[in-house]
């Protein structure tokens, strides 16, 4: 694991209310990304990072699953603390924590 990866992706998390790291293909991101998106949040406390074309994206998701338990995408951080995938972002949303946790 690079230290270059490491700090990349720590800063991401760190520098963003909001940060996902996701695929372009993949289902569960575009929901993940789907639900987010009703919030409007505002560009400079979000970002979506695509890794599906990135020449270190296994080891995006070797750190990512370091990080989290998981090397999944899409991984979704709030506030600098990974919430999951897609399916559990829809669900926070549905249960209307994700609105509680945007808003804090």
């Amino acid at each position: 694991m690079s230290e270059q990866i490491k700090q990349l992706v720590d800063s991401k998390i760190t520098s963003k209310k909001v940060m996902v790291f996701t695929k372009a293909h993949c289902p569960y991101c575009r929901d993940a990304k789907k639900v987010l998106a009703e919030y409007r949040l505002p560009p400079e406390e979000y970002e979506i990072m695509d890794i599906e074309n990135d020449p270190q994206c296994s080891e995006i998701q070797t750190y990512l699953e370091i990080l989290t338990g998981a090397s999944s995408v899409p991984r979704v951080f709030i506030n600098g603390r990974c919430i999951g995938g897609g399916d559990d972002t829809v669900r926070l949303h549905k249960s209307g924590e994700l609105a509680k946790l945007l808003s804090s």
